[in-house]
């Protein structure tokens, strides 16, 4: 072990020192190294005595480094208990003769040596041995010339002492309790934590006293014993004495002292148990510091004096807290002789501790608590407490009658502030200097202060633990004090505290709060002030709080006087200004001193009066308002009147702030500071009123009612002041109002008791004289009633109506009934204007959380509707449309009638013509929301199962409509349409019709059928009357200025300007809204009662309107049927009565045209022709022969007076006229349906009638004598039918010529026909084509004009998809007869030969076309040849053999047109000819082609190939021979191009023709030759052996291309003879001379 190992070494260190002079001692050391190797532990230690021996023997030869050794082995053996007791009384005699040593060391030794046995096991427990400890320590204590074992002795001394009475409390089984001295507490903090840390300290002293605290004891322990004679002995050497038990003459008597006070202060419980320890406290201590408290003299010199002091007061400090319950006499004694010491002559050092002992039970609220209790609560005691208070306050006054009570202020002041920083300030005995005077009187009046401070938090400390043990009520709650409400133990004390101190705080308190300057004072004194006031509060001492409150209100703003003004400018302007500005920014070296002082915070403390001030008495009286919010009362008046200049001084633009900043330039100017401190103010202003939602409710009452108060009184200044003292007044009534507006905001949770209050006072301000007081009281409504409405409880959509009229009904129709109230009651108009916005943002804000209201809200809004003013009747309107947009969910159902009639009477307003029509689309608004059953009543109606009828849920919606809501809106509307504002009517209108086309689905038929005669037919009849009727004078707009003294007048547009056109309109309405009626409803009012009476009603006022009304009601009349008709026929559930009407009157409007004429006929008959091809398309399964051949007649009608009546109009415009247009767009919807396929003969051949005709009859061919009498007698059946519906006989027979109508009409049929079924396709096949043919044939007599062109093209069209439709197998199980077959494709050879042979590729033209017409009429050409010959004559038709020559022929034909020509004309013709030539050339070598296997080589294909391979080999011998004839008459000549061309196009396509072995069998060949060629499979080519001797004849042309392809070419026939490597060229020629 570390100890064993630590004791070897010292025995070898004692065995090795001792070696020479000592020998006993080394072998004594030898044979305890022997032993101790023996033991291992420290029991073994102690059980062996030769060990311990050897360390007293080292000591007893009083050597310097032996006794040394030997002091530190005992230190280590006694501090791991290696020692018996036994040992004790050796051990200390060792330790006695050492401490008569001179060596330094070994006494140091000695005592620690003495320190270490108190705090081990061999703490002595004899009498004897305790004497003896202590006596060793007196001994060296008495040593004064070495300080460091003076020092030494006395430390070891006092803890000796303390493990003495250690000892005490643990033998008498005592609490150990210890309390901390008030004057160890650091100097540098607040008093209020002063007072925090003692009241801890107190508390816990308190508990432990009671929990350890028995009986008195008088029997004592030894150990008891020891400690109560080591007492005596202490107090008896203070005294000056001797101790007798300690066996020492005298001991210092400060030391003394300090132990004593030690032991008061540490061992509470010793004397408060037992008995003697009690007396000797009581007879003893007490006697030793009355005495010590009266004498005067000094004791130990002048310097022990003051130290002497300060102990006997902190000892009668400990006596007074401690033990005051239990020693009343003494502590009374002692209390008075501390407060007489407060105004006797002593020095100022003396009454400076006695203030701090003072202030030390002040501060200490369990101390001060006891003293008070005991003392002043006791008649048979003195006053001591309101003696201490009194004595504190007499030395805060004195400061006034002092002659450097400036200098002391500032003093004060300045430490105030050093302590606020943690600059502790320390006391300078050097009495002689007038700066410590100074500061010394400072002193004592700021621990005076401080003391009272004191008082002051432990008033409010212990209110707080009345509270909070339940013997008085917190504040946060009313409470109304009962005769009983004292009875409490601490409550009494405190209120006995308040009425016996608050007089002489008070006057203290407004003293420095009135003559003070510094900061860190200020604030102080106002936490004393709140503190106090708020402890006043919780007791109800009126009084005093009233008192306290009152003092503090008035120096809450304090507004600089000129006198202060100047003499703070002319400090700060002063040269000491300069080094204070230094002094100031030396903030963490601060030396209270009266120079500094004067230099620092005199300057500071100037404006810190203004500013701190204002911003700490506001805050002090802030946290008082807000702490007694509940129990001010009537005080609320002095608070809200010091608020009220808070916000003025807030809002001011000459504030204190600006006024210091501008003052103080450079020292003491902090602007951002300054604003920061008044947002701050300001916003504690409003925490304030909104900390009311804490209040009870009679609290806010009288918080209200000061505002009231403060409020009225302005009002009443204001009516009778000056302008000036008005701005302020009306100041204070602006912060009455804002913070009634505050209080209302927070307590939106119990509105209800508060309302009256604060909306009675903005009424009141609402009728004052002053506009600015009215505007203030508006604007204060409004914030109000919005916060109520827009407050949480009626945003709670949980709740239902029944729960909602139990909780809210009463506030709701409270808040909204004062609005209604100052409508009413207002005498000016600003007032009603300002009431309806008001209620206009209510109902923005919160319309949709109103639900009892609304009533008042509408009968409000209906009598504004009849008001003169526009600016009223215009925001009642506004507060109207946010209803209709918001507010219908949450209006009851009861309020519907009434918000119509509201809504009528708005639109029926002749103020503003604006909000009339904006007023009827409101009406549509109220009956979509009613119709589509989203109010609450009709949901809540289909939720309970109302519904009982058969009818489905809409159908019950629309009979609460009906039945509740039906006849108001009719009516009103029914009104407006009869109004004579056209704009007002119209609207009213398109509402109407709007309403039912948005709701008829949810209307019973009973009320259909009411519609329908009660109102639709008769506002049709008073429109169709009225615009009649009207006057047609011109009206002349509004009059806008003058001109020359003449009125200048607003132009109107003609459409409107006469009374007329304007009822035209609403006619036109009219009848538009009957059309959408119509469209959506027709099935269901075809099934009402009598409808076809009121159709054929309608259909009367159609007449009248198209032959007697103006274009727009004509075309709205024809847009009406035709939407009725057209709308529902395409369903199939429209009856045909209905379609015949409708055709019947349109025939009949063509039947009259000779006295309908004119623009507006034209127009209509326009619209009539596009509904008929509407209605067709929409109705054709309705048709029948007879409606059909009906249409037809009316078609023809058409087409015919438009003929007539526009001759002149192509000529004129150059366009088909508007109504021949409309007939051209709707033919090709009127091909007949599979019905009526019949009809498609008749529907063809009667617009084949208006294509131009020459007068010779056609070709008497057979088989057209029978298709002739069928077209006649489909052409009689027509005019039969037109002439049993046209009794107008003005209309001639004559065929219509019109080019240009024919121009349009040919594509159009070309598309019915192809469009028709196939048996009346090729009736009609050679009737077309012979029309075609005819227009075809105008290119001879008109080749500039289009109508060849468009017959042309229509021609090819038909015939290539005709053919198109044979080739794929279409049509093929016809039963046409062959000799049909036979006439339609000799037509079709016909056209192709005239007008291709004819016409085309030849210069025809009169005129010089432009090159874009040119090549578009080049074009066409092509176009023709391309489908005869790529798909006509290449597809599988049923031509016959002499039909398929003629259309090759023509083909050749056409291609000989160069060739044919002589030499000299080929030069003259022009180059689309010989285009045109060479395009038929490429068709014959096409159709004599044959590509590939897998070509389609049909009958019809075969046939063609031979037919145009001889035709071809014909045309190329000629083009051939050709050339060598033109070669020889042009002689050096060049051949002309067209002609050079046509032959090599010829060569070239020779040498690409392959031919079919069908089409080679045809050649003119010799049958050997063909035999070979088709055994070696030549055959393909063997066209060119038939030109082989032409080829032969032009070989030696001078054309070197022509030489060259003709080379080719008979390269090729060797090739095809097998020669192409056995024979050379002149053998070829030997060959060709052969055969020729």
């Amino acid at each position: 072990m570390a100890l064993v190992a630590a004791l070897e070494a010292d025995l070898r260190a004692l065995s090795a020192e001792a070696r020479r002079r000592y020998p006993a001692v080394k072998d004594g050391a030898e044979h305890a190294i022997l032993k101790l190797r023996s033991s291992s532990s420290a029991s073994d230690l102690s059980s062996n005595e030769d060990i311990l021996r050897i360390f007293l023997m080292a000591c007893g030869v009083r050597n310097t480094k032996l006794s040394v050794i030997g002091l530190s082995c005992l230190q280590k053996l006694i501090s791991h208990d290696a020692v018996e007791p036994s040992s004790l009384k050796e051990i200390l005699d060792t330790l006695k003769d050492h401490s008569e040593m001179a060596e330094e060391n070994i006494q140091l030794k000695t005592l620690q040596t003495i320190l270490i046995i108190f705090q081990s096991r061999l703490h002595p427990e004899t009498e004897e041995n305790m004497v003896l400890g202590l006596s060793i320590c007196l001994r060296l204590l008495d040593n004064n010339r070495l300080p460091s074992v003076y020092n030494t002795a006395a430390a070891t001394f006092r803890q000796a002492v303390a493990m003495i009475f250690d000892q005490v409390v643990s033998a008498e089984s005592l609490p150990m309790l210890k309390y901390g001295s008030s004057s160890q507490t650091a100097r540098t903090g607040s008093v209020t934590g002063d007072l925090s840390q003692n009241i801890n300290s107190s508390e816990s002293l308190e508990k432990d006293v009671i929990s350890g605290r028995s009986t008195m004891r008088d029997t004592l322990s030894e150990t008891g014993k020891l400690g109560l004679r080591l007492l005596e002995d202490l107090t008896a050497s203070a005294a000056g004495g001797s101790a007798a038990w300690l066996h020492v003459t005298s001991l210092p008597r400060t030391f003394s002292l300090e132990l004593i006070e030690f032991v008061l202060s540490n061992y509470i419980s010793v004397f408060k148990i037992l008995l003697p320890y009690e007396q000797v406290l009581r007879h003893q201590i007490c006697s030793l510091l009355m005495t010590s408290l009266r004498t005067s003299s000094e004791l130990e010199g002048e310097m022990v004096e003051p130290y002497f002091r300060r102990l006997v007061l902190r000892s009668v400090a400990h006596i007074i807290r401690l033990y005051s319950s239990s020693l009343i006499t003494e502590c009374e004694v002692f209390l008075n002789m501390l407060v007489k010491a407060t105004f006797l002559d002593l020095p100022l050092w003396h009454r400076i501790l006695v203030l701090e002992i003072l202030r030390g039970f002040c501060v200490e609220a369990r101390t001060l608590r006891i003293l008070f209790q005991n003392f002043d609560m006791n008649p048979k005691n003195t006053n001591v407490v309101e003696s201490m208070v009194k004595a504190l306050a007499r030395v805060v006054s004195s400061i006034q009658f002092q002659e450097t009570s400036e200098e002391s202020l500032a003093a004060v002041a300045g430490m105030f502030s050093s302590k606020a920083k943690g600059i502790e300030w320390i006391l300078d005995n050097d009495a002689s200097s007038a700066a410590v005077l100074v500061a010394s009187e400072a002193h004592a009046i700021t621990l005076a202060i401080e003391g009272l401070l004191g008082v002051v938090f432990t008033v409010a400390t212990l209110t707080d633990e009345a509270v909070d043990v339940g013997e008085l009520e917190s504040p946060r709650y009313e409470h109304h004090p009962s005769s009983d409400y004292y009875t409490g133990k601490t409550s009494h004390i405190c209120i006995s505290m308040v009425d016996s101190l608050w007089l002489t705080i008070l006057d203290a308190f407004s003293l420095i709060l009135s003559r003070s300057q510094g900061e860190a004072i200020l604030l102080e004194i106002l936490k004393g002030y709140q503190a106090f006031t708020q402890a006043c509060g919780v007791l109800h001492a009126v009084e005093p709080l009233n008192s306290f409150l009152a003092s503090l209100c008035k120096f809450t703003i304090v507004l600089p006087t000129d006198t202060e003004r100047r003499s703070f400018s002319s400090l700060v302007q002063s040269p000491m200004s300069k080094r204070s500005e230094i002094q100031v920014d030396q903030k963490d070296a601060i030396v209270l001193t009266p120079k500094n002082v004067q230099q620092y915070d005199l300057v500071k403390c100037a404006w810190l009066t203004v500013r701190m001030i204002i911003e700490q008495a506001l805050r002090t009286l802030f946290n008082v308002a807000h702490r007694l919010h509940n129990v001010l009362g009537p005080s609320w008046v002095l608070v809200l009147e010091t608020l009220a200049a808070l916000d003025r001084a807030i809002h001011s633009p000459h504030a204190i702030t600006q006024e210091v900043a501008t003052a103080v330039p450079k020292l003491t100017r902090e602007p951002s500071r300054q604003y920061a401190d008044f947002s701050i103010l300001s916003s504690l202003n409003s925490q304030l009123f909104e900390s009311s939602a804490l209040m009870h409710v009679s609290a806010v009452k009288s918080l209200l009612s000061a505002l009231h108060m403060l409020s009225h009184q302005s009002m009443t200044e204001t009516s009778g002041s000056v302008s000036s003292a008005s701005s302020k007044q009306i100041g204070s009534i602006s912060f009455s109002v804002d913070r009634m507006i505050s209080i209302l905001v927070n307590n939106l949770h119990r509105v209800e008791p508060l309302w009256d209050q604060v909306v009675g006072h903005f009424l009141e301000l609402a009728e004052h004289s002053n506009q600015n007081l009215r505007n203030m009281a508006l604007d204060a409504l409004d914030q109000s009633i919005c916060a109520v409405l827009g407050s949480e409880q009626f945003g709670d959509a949980t709740l239902d109506v029944e729960s909602k009229s139990i909780e809210l009904k009463s506030v709701e129709c409270a808040v909204l009934s004062s609005l209604r109230a100052l409508y009413f009651s207002a005498q000016k108009s600003d007032v009603r204007v300002g009431s309806l916005k008001i209620l206009l943002h209510v109902l923005e804000r919160c319309g949709e959380k109103l639900y009892y209201s609304w009533p008042g809200i509408l009968e409000m809004l209906r009598s504004v509707a009849d008001a003169s003013e526009k600016d009223v009747v215009t925001l009642g309107f506004q507060s109207l449309r946010v209803i209709m947009s918001d507010g219908l969910p949450t209006l009851p159902e009861d309020c519907l009638h009434v918000c119509i009639d509201v809504t009528g009477a708005y639109s029926a307003q002749k103020t503003d013509l604006n909000i009339s029509l904006t007023a009827i689309g409101l009406l549509w608004t109220l009956t979509d929301f009613v119709a589509k059953g989203l109010h609450h009543g009709s949901l809540m109606e289909k939720e309970s199962g109302l519904n009982t009828d058969d009818t489905t849920p809409q159908q019950t919606i629309g009979e609460g409509v009906e039945d509740s809501n039906k006849p108001d809106y009719e009516a009103r509307i029914q009104k407006l349409v009869d109004d004579e504002r056209p704009e007002v009517r119209n609207s009213a209108v398109r509402t109407f019709f709007q309403i039912l086309g948005s709701h008829g689905n949810k209307l019973s038929k009973r009320m259909w059928e009411d519609c329908l005669w009660n109102y639709i037919f008769p506002m049709l009849d008073g429109a169709s009357h009225k615009a009649a009727t009207s006057s047609k004078d011109e009206w002349q707009g509004k009059e806008i200025g003058t001109r020359g003294g003449k009125a200048v007048h607003m132009l109107v547009h003609h459409s409107r300007n006469t009374a007329q056109k304007q009822w035209d309109e609403t006619f036109v309405l009219v009848l538009g809204g009957i059309a959408r009626l119509f469209r959506s409803y027709f099935p269901l009012l075809e099934s009402l009662p009598n409808f076809w009476s009121g159709w054929e009603s309608l259909l009367a006022f159609v007449k009248n309107s198209i032959f007697n009304g103006s274009k727009e009601v004509s075309l709205a009349a024809i847009n009406c049927l035709q939407t009725a008709v057209v709308s529902h026929c395409v369903k199939g559930n429209l009856q045909l009565r209905y379609l015949n009407s409708v055709m019947d009157v349109y025939e009949l409007v063509f039947q009259k045209s000779s006295s309908y004429t004119g623009d507006t006929a034209s127009k209509v008959k326009q619209e009539i022709l596009h509904g008929l091809g509407e209605l067709y398309v929409q109705s054709l399964k309705m048709f029948d022969d007879k409606m059909y051949m009906q249409l037809l007649g009316i078609i023809d009608l058409a087409i015919k007076q438009a003929i007539i009546s526009s001759e002149t109009f192509e000529t004129e415009f150059g366009h088909v006229p508007p109504v021949l247009r409309h007939v051209l767009e709707i033919l090709p919807s009127l091909g007949p349906p599979e019905h009526l396929s019949s009809m498609w003969l008749i529907l063809l051949r009667e617009f084949l009638h208006y294509l131009p005709r020459v007068d010779s009859p056609l070709p008497n061919e057979e088989g057209e004598i029978e298709q002739s009498t069928t077209g006649h007698r489909a052409s009689s059946v027509v005019s039969e039918h037109k002439a049993d519906y046209s009794p107008d006989k003005t209309i001639p027979a004559t065929r219509i010529t019109s080019n240009m109508f024919a121009e349009k009409l040919i594509p159009a049929l070309v598309e019915l026909l192809l469009r028709a079924p196939a048996v009346e396709k090729y009736i009609l096949f050679p009737e077309v084509i012979q029309n075609l043919r005819r227009c075809m044939m105008t290119r001879r007599d008109n080749p500039d004009g289009s109508l060849w062109k468009v017959a042309a093209e229509g021609f090819n069209r038909l015939l290539v998809e005709d053919v198109k439709i044979c080739s794929v197998g279409g049509d093929t199980d016809l039963k046409t007869s062959k000799t049909a077959r036979i006439r339609i494709w000799k037509e079709i050879g016909d056209v192709y030969e005239i007008f291709l042979v004819g016409y085309c590729g030849r210069a025809l033209s009169s005129n010089s076309l432009p090159p874009a017409a040119l090549k578009a009429n080049e074009t066409l050409e092509m176009a023709l040849v391309d489908g005869l010959g790529d798909i006509i004559l290449k597809s599988s038709v049923d031509a016959p053999r002499e039909v398929l020559e003629r259309l090759v022929s023509t083909l050749d034909r056409c291609a000989s047109r160069t060739c044919s020509l002589p030499i000299e004309t080929v030069e003259l013709m022009p180059a689309h000819c010989s285009r045109f030539s060479l395009k038929c050339l490429q068709k014959l070598f096409s159709l004599s082609s044959f590509g590939s296997e897998t070509e389609n080589w049909h009958t019809t294909r075969a046939e063609v190939s031979r037919i145009s391979i001889i035709t071809l080999m014909e045309r190329c011998e000629f083009i051939l021979s050709r050339l060598l004839i033109d070669e020889n008459n042009l002689d050096n000549r060049p051949i002309p191009t067209a002609r050079l061309e046509e032959i090599t196009f010829a060569l070239q396509e020779l040498d690409r023709l392959t031919i079919h072995p069908e089409a080679a069998s045809v050649l003119p060949l010799q049958p050997y030759l063909k035999t070979i060629l088709r055994e070696d499979n030549h055959d393909a080519r063997a066209h060119l052996l038939v030109l082989f001797p032409s080829l032969c004849e032009i070989v030696l042309s001078r054309e070197t291309r022509v030489r060259e392809l003709v080379q080719v070419l008979l390269r090729a026939v060797a090739t095809e003879l097998g020669l192409e490597k056995r024979v050379p060229i002149y053998s070829v020629r030997c060959f060709t001379s052969r055969c020729s």
